[in-house]
């Protein structure tokens, strides 16, 4: 490891995996021309050759970047921090290339939020340059997709990281007004469209959270026009939409890996009951079985949480059930069914939430959903129908009930992912019952 990255491991305290995630790329990035790829063919696919040739000296599996410019995914487990490789990255290519001008591409509106705060917010607790020197008085200046029309580029730093969701990259990229994309129309700012600015930087380099959000044919289209010197592809699923794997991954840590190493995760178990045959249960009563098991082991989970934090004096961590339902209807009847005065005697009225397509347009339970880490959260139940796939970042779920088939191996994936980040600053606390995902 150069000098460089091993300081901007020293400063992040990077984890093991990221420290070798970031070793690599500084490898790879030396190989590299760190130049913007030609326009038209011959001459674009004879430059990917020779970028990919490059690559292939220090990771030999690399296949293809399955782009017009060079990309690099890894593929890293839920939990391990993903977004402070990103972060890591980026320090690094400033700090020892350069290069300074960063886009940032988020899969939905949660993730979207997140990243805004975890690079653009010094006084955030998950502040991705916490450490570096460099940007405690010139920090990164952030540009948004609700910015950048109305600001100067790098008016304020040498650093610039654009933040964009990719639905809403694609539709102003696409849709016209008077004939002409809102991200394609001349800004007074610059002299120039916003997309052409960002297309003729001549160091752009582009990180994709949730990196298989973006094999779609309009996704691909528009990154490819910004025609970058390089990219960086992150995800803990590296499928593309026709199932197929990913054929630039250059560093793994997946979950099979995360797992056995006992130390960034939660150790995911299935409680079940002896001797359980479900041929002498209807559905109905599977379904009351399920919810009732989850809801004991969750009150076993939090009396041993609360008697973890009083011998140690931790912070207050508050466990939550997350239950997955089929559709909004049984969503519906399932909270009911938990609030009921029949279900554990009516312990759990008001400790539900319910999160779905129809609920999230409800602003107060919006502001509950966020609030599911905090200290003073009332909620102990959240009922959900397809909605916390991504994006979704909490370390205070304990207990998941699946009450819906999962009809596919990334979306079980998914949703165990949910639940693997750890509390208590992400460490191990050697209490096997705080380390258990049921």
């Amino acid at each position: 490891m150069n000098s460089t990255a091993n300081n901007i491991r020293q400063r992040l305290s990077l984890r093991k995996p990221l420290a070798e995630a970031l070793d690599l790329t500084s490898r790879i990035v030396d190989n590299l021309s760190l130049q913007k790829p030609p326009k038209e063919e011959p001459e674009l696919k004879d430059f990917l050759k020779k970028e990919l040739a490059a690559v292939r000296e220090v990771v030999p599996s690399v296949k293809a970047f399955d782009r017009d410019f060079p990309s690099l995914a890894f593929s890293i487990a839920t939990g391990i921090g993903k977004t402070r490789l990103m972060g890591a990255i980026i320090a690094y290519l400033y700090l020892k290339k350069g290069i300074k001008h960063f886009f940032v591409l988020a899969p939905n509106l949660t993730l979207y939020n997140k990243l805004i705060k975890d690079f653009g917010d010094p006084g955030y607790e998950k502040y991705v340059f916490k450490g570096i020197s460099e940007f405690v008085s010139s920090p990164p200046q952030v540009v948004t997709g609700e910015t950048y029309s109305d600001r100067t580029p790098s008016l304020f730093s040498s650093l610039q990281i654009n933040i964009f969701n990719i639905s809403k990259f694609n539709k102003d990229s696409k849709e016209t007004k008077n004939g002409v994309p809102k991200m394609r129309r001349l800004s007074e700012y610059i002299g120039q469209s916003y997309f052409d600015y960002l297309a003729s930087l001549p160091d752009l380099v582009i990180l994709m959270d949730e990196a298989h959000r973006y094999h779609g044919h309009a996704s691909k289209n528009a990154i490819n026009e910004l025609r970058p010197v390089l990219g960086f592809e992150m995800t803990a699923t590296p499928i593309d939409e026709k199932n197929k794997s990913f054929k630039n991954i250059v560093f793994e840590y997946n979950l099979a890996q995360a797992l056995p190493d006992k130390r960034y995760v939660k150790d995911p178990t299935i409680a079940g009951r002896k001797n359980f045959d479900k041929k002498d249960w209807s559905p109905e009563e599977i379904e009351m079985v399920k919810l009732q098991d989850g809801v004991n082991v969750h009150e076993r989970t939090n009396s041993a949480i609360e008697l973890y934090e009083k011998q140690n004096d931790r912070h207050v961590v508050h466990p939550f059930i997350l239950v997955a339902c089929r559709d909004i209807a049984h969503a519906k009847a399932v909270a009911e069914k938990l609030e009921s005065d029949e279900f554990f005697h009516g312990r759990y009225k008001g400790k539900v939430l319910r999160i779905d397509s129809d609920t999230k347009k409800d602003e107060e339970i919006e502001q509950q959903f966020v609030a599911l880490e905090s200290p003073d959260n009332k909620i102990e139940i959240v009922v959900h129908v397809n909605m916390l796939k991504e994006g979704w970042d909490v370390n205070n779920l304990y207990t998941i009930i699946p009450l819906r088939a999962a009809d596919a191996a990334i979306l079980i994936e998914q949703t165990i992912g949910r639940g693997l980040r750890l509390p208590y600053g992400g460490e191990r606390t050697g209490t096997k019952t705080l380390t258990l995902l049921p």
